[in-house]
């Protein structure tokens, strides 16, 4: 199903010059592995594919390493906000216990650099708005997000509760219908759209007809949000992209369960109007992706030093190379990455503090630069002995990162 396109020059430029207005819609739809998108006949996410691409994606960050994340709700939802693993973020698992507001959510940044914006959340889940984007609380921003429609899991008047949870599909479409309408009327710049009837499916019936006709029900669903976006972009001058994404997979056994880090549970995917580039074509996307994206088509200038903390690549645009591998031997550190640029160089910054997790600053030093064809680098860190670097690789056209922590 993978659209396999590349983005030329002058579409980017399109992009990122156009005098029309950038607006995002990013939905997460909960607890869908790619196999079953894949099979669904999904008219409505088919035709928004059409316009632009589809791809799987990581979700729960990589196995077995320092950013391995639990395939869990709520983790999957701010590794898509905030472009970063449970690791920095610190939420892991679903009451969300101590956010780590630092690793700033992408509404938050548009809100910082432009207050003027606005930003939407609707969602069958209030602390989605009220915990992750931290809507004004003070280590959160202290921003307001401007247009809301969600706690209606907790309305039980309006939605009473039933055992087979068909209330959540009620909630679920009357979230869509908040979504398009405000979109019509007040068009805000960036929301977020969350939806869990799919999930709950997935809980009381694993891989089954119930969980299929949930996903027909999402379908419809995305089909009267892109009704919604279609009007606004024929009777306005808006340039709009409509991401659909998951949170995480479910399990191989009979699709009920989902939190580790198996093939599936892992198996996530991205369904947009827009053509992803060589990167998001070529090699393996992760959710993290997701929020440099929506920056970029926006035209939003994260901080350096968030920058240097995101995990995430953009899937549009030029990208010079992908996240590396790091590796210690002898007291050097063998950097390597794969090269989506024939020309240019990289710089390799290291940093051994981790103050940006407190809200402090890290202390960043260039300690080589090579051509980005290269591939790798090999760089002598016996002057500066620590028990972990953190390794930022910076080209023309996009930064990335890793960490390595020493065992000696």
């Amino acid at each position: 199903m993978r659209i396999k396109t590349l983005l030329p020059a002058f579409v980017f430029l399109t992009l990122t010059c156009s005098t029309f207005a950038q607006k995002v819609v990013f939905v997460i739809a909960d607890g869908i592995p790619a196999d079953v998108i894949e099979r669904s006949p999904s008219p409505n996410i088919r035709a928004i594919m059409a316009q632009g691409s589809y791809t799987r994606c990581n979700v729960g960050g990589d196995k077995g390493t320092y950013n391995e994340s639990p395939t869990i709700s709520a983790v999957g939802y701010n590794s898509v906000l905030t472009g970063t693993w449970a690791n920095k973020h610190n939420v892991w698992d679903n009451s969300i216990k101590a956010p780590n507001y630092h690793y700033k959510n992408i509404l938050r940044i548009l809100k910082e650099q432009q207050p003027g914006k606005k930003i939407a959340v609707f969602s069958s889940w209030l602390d989605n708005r009220t915990k992750l984007v931290g809507d004004g609380l003070t280590e959160a921003g202290s921003i307001k997000v401007d247009i809301h429609a969600d706690g209606y899991e907790l309305d039980t008047l309006t939605f009473p509760h039933d055992k087979e949870k068909r209330y959540m599909h009620l909630i679920d479409d009357h979230v869509v219908t908040q979504a398009s309408n405000s979109i019509k009327a007040d068009a805000p710049d960036l929301s977020w759209v969350y939806l869990e009837y799919t999930d709950d499916m997935g809980h009381a019936h694993g891989d089954s007809p119930q969980m299929d006709e949930a996903v027909k029900f999402l379908d419809v669903q995305m089909g009267e949000l892109w009704k919604a976006i279609q009007f606004r972009q024929q009777k306005y001058k808006e340039k709009w992209m409509i991401v659909i994404t998951t949170d995480h997979g479910r399990s191989e056994k009979d699709g009920r369960d989902h939190g580790g880090q198996s093939p599936r549970q892992k198996n996530g995917w991205i369904a947009t109007n827009v053509k992803l580039n060589n990167y998001a074509n070529y090699y393996q996307p992760a959710v993290v992706d997701i929020m440099p994206t929506i920056a970029r088509f926006m035209r939003i200038d994260i901080p350096v030093e968030t920058v240097r903390e995101c995990d995430g690549t953009p899937l549009i645009g030029p990208v010079s190379l992908t996240p590396p591998n790091v590796n210690y031997f002898q007291n050097k550190l063998d950097v390597s990455w794969k090269s989506l640029d024939t020309n240019g160089t990289v710089k390799i910054w290291v940093s051994t503090t981790n103050h940006f997790r407190e809200g402090g600053k890290d202390n960043y030093i260039v300690l080589a630069e090579a051509p980005v064809k290269n591939k790798h680098v090999v760089i002598d860190v016996s002057g500066i002995t620590s028990p972990f670097y953190k390794v930022v690789l910076e080209g023309r056209n996009n930064t990335t990162n890793a960490w390595i922590k020493i065992n000696r």
